[in-house]
């Protein structure tokens, strides 16, 4: 009898220190899901800038485009081309091809265009130093998209304006929605790719906000090159399922491109396509993904880029360059799209291009009225 009122007395015990550890892990599903739910709403309500210089005119812009296989760099580069035809530029682009060398080619052929701009769509500016610096040597001017860790222009780079949502603010998004969907017990593989700072980087961010969920785990952390994906993604997912079987529950990737190679091989093990693992990307929001999302095949969700605003963000930020004004400032806001919201964030276009009047704006900032 006095061992059952010790078991029972130690039981009373550890359940009172137990309980607010639990408190606190309901606490940090319940902001989970909160977060998800301020990010999955409406974005039609335009922030940016309302004022700026008039455009000015005869300018040729060259977009290097760090891979044009990529749908964030291939969105970005048609919202470049749909405003330089607005603003009355002429356009050029040329394609990097997914490797450093490649994108460093392609920027020194870009330089002997002799263009007044330079776009660097999605190559790191620290690993192209050398030629953007020989470009600005020649007074070119250069602006990039997810050239870098932050936006606005970065340090120790000639880069004016580096255009992105907050990469960080991204990866909080996309891992809280591994966390709310999973109720605090997601079991997630992380895909990156170091060969991009802003990569890396959103991978460990994603890494750190899984580790503060209690009842979370990460498996597994993939540093794997987006240029080798089509080949290494499909049997590292067999791979992976066989390591792991029902304890992998999520997916997190930089980008969704890792998911365009990972369904046939789910498929072939037998998961459906709303089947754990959850596919969520922290970007781009390729065509796609929203195909896989509407379909739920192997995607649940992505924290896109409004690569097409972001595209005439560019120009706007060119022109600020050239009229020798500081860049705009303007850093997009982090929305998460999921199959509740996809009619109203993307629809038949199967991109991300926000309802908020942006071309309507910034043609009229151009327009000097």
């Amino acid at each position: 009898m006095v061992k059952r009122v010790f078991n029972l007395a130690t039981a009373s015990a550890l359940a009172l220190m137990l309980a607010p550890l639990a408190a606190h892990a309901d606490s940090f599903v319940d902001q989970a899901k909160a977060i998800v739910a301020k990010a999955t709403t409406r974005a039609d309500k335009w922030d940016g800038p309302t004022t700026g210089p008039k455009a000015v005119g005869n300018k040729t812009i060259v977009y290097v485009a760090g891979d044009m296989r990529n749908g964030g760099i291939l969105g970005v580069a048609q919202g470049v081309k749909e405003a330089v035809g607005v603003i009355g530029w002429t356009y050029r682009e040329i394609d990097g091809q997914g490797t450093v060398s490649g994108q460093a080619t392609a920027l020194s052929q870009a330089i002997a265009l002799k263009p007044d701009a330079i776009i660097v769509g999605g190559s790191d500016a620290v690993e192209q130093k050398a030629g953007l610096e020989e470009a600005a040597k020649q007074g070119i001017q250069i602006v990039g998209w997810h050239s870098g860790p932050k936006p606005g222009p970065l340090d120790g780079t000639p880069v004016f304006a580096n255009v992105t949502t907050d990469a960080m603010e991204v990866a909080k998004v996309a891992a809280m929605k591994a966390i709310a969907d999973s109720d605090g017990k997601a079991g997630v593989v992380i895909f990156a790719d170091s060969t991009y700072a802003i990569a890396i980087a959103k991978g460990r961010a994603m890494e750190a906000v899984i580790k503060q969920c209690s009842g979370c785990s990460v498996l597994a952390f993939e540093d794997t090159p987006l240029s080798d994906v089509s080949t290494r993604i499909p049997q590292l997912t067999t791979t992976l399922l066989q390591q792991n079987g029902a304890k992998w529950t999520q997916s997190l990737a930089i980008n969704d491109l890792y998911y365009d190679f990972m369904p046939p091989s789910l498929a072939a093990a037998g998961i459906s396509g709303d089947g754990d693992p959850q596919n969520i990307s922290a970007g781009d929001g390729s065509e796609a993904a929203y195909q896989r999302i509407r379909a739920k095949d192997h995607q649940a969700g992505t924290v896109p880029e409004p690569l097409t605003m972001q595209g005439w963000q560019l120009v706007d930020e060119l022109n600020r360059a050239f009229s020798g004004q500081k860049w705009s400032g303007y850093v997009p806001g982090v929305h998460l799209v999921t199959p509740d919201n996809i009619e109203f964030d993307g629809g038949p276009k199967n991109v991300y291009d926000p309802d908020n009047g942006y071309r309507d704006v910034y043609k009229k900032i151009w327009s000097g009225n």
